[in-house]
């Protein structure tokens, strides 16, 4: 079988861990700038990051309402942590010109977990992954509700001295889409990019 092309968002946050991620898979995983490097791909991953900086910098470089086409009309796309964002159909705590691709029929919080200093890892069970996935948060969105076409993948558990972020959503599926709020090209475990790149071999 053919490898897959997935791209992933080039234009801020951590591209180069996802490229190496999807390359160490076998993938043929290019950094995507422009509309015509975003043509040539079978899936997309928008990596963590500042998701306001992102949304502005995709659309000053012509990249907005294309990734927007390509998502609506099926094209599989992964997001981590401010990736998440970018793919939530509805953002609290947001900037007032806040803009999204979305995706995900769910409403998402920024920055749910606290600061930088808030960052913190855990063990999250994820559906379709047979192991424990470890798990990095670092300033990570949550997931608030999700729609009944939303499919939840990962809740986190005992997330830290804060009562209210136990039990919270932090990992979604609908349809080709797909988020998590932590970083799963933080480590060694694949296993997540490869749940992506299994997507967009369906396809």
């Amino acid at each position: 079988m053919t490898a897959p092309t997935i791209g992933v968002f080039a234009l801020q946050g951590d591209v180069r861990e996802h490229l190496a991620a999807l390359h160490a898979l076998g993938v043929d995983a290019v950094g995507v700038r422009r509309p015509e490097e975003l043509e040539r791909c079978q899936g997309l991953v928008i990596p963590g990051g500042e998701s306001t900086t992102m949304f502005k910098l995709a659309r000053a470089f012509d990249l907005f309402e294309p990734l927007q086409k390509r998502i609506a009309d099926g094209m599989p796309a992964f997001g981590t942590c401010a990736g998440m964002i970018m793919l939530a159909d509805r953002v609290e705590d947001g900037t007032a010109d806040q803009e999204t691709l979305g995706g995900l029929d769910i409403t998402v919080r920024r920055n749910a977990f606290g600061r930088q200093v808030d960052s913190f890892e855990a063990t999250v069970d994820f559906v379709g992954v047979e192991a424990p996935v470890h798990a990095v948060f670092i300033r990570a969105p949550w997931v608030e509700s999700a729609g009944p076409a939303v499919e939840v993948l990962a809740r986190v558990r005992g997330a830290g001295a804060d009562p209210r972020a136990d039990g919270r959503i932090v990992a979604v599926r609908q349809g080709q889409v797909m988020a998590t709020s932590f970083h799963p090209e933080v480590g060694s475990d694949l296993s997540i990019h490869q749940s992506f790149v299994d997507l967009v071999l369906q396809q």
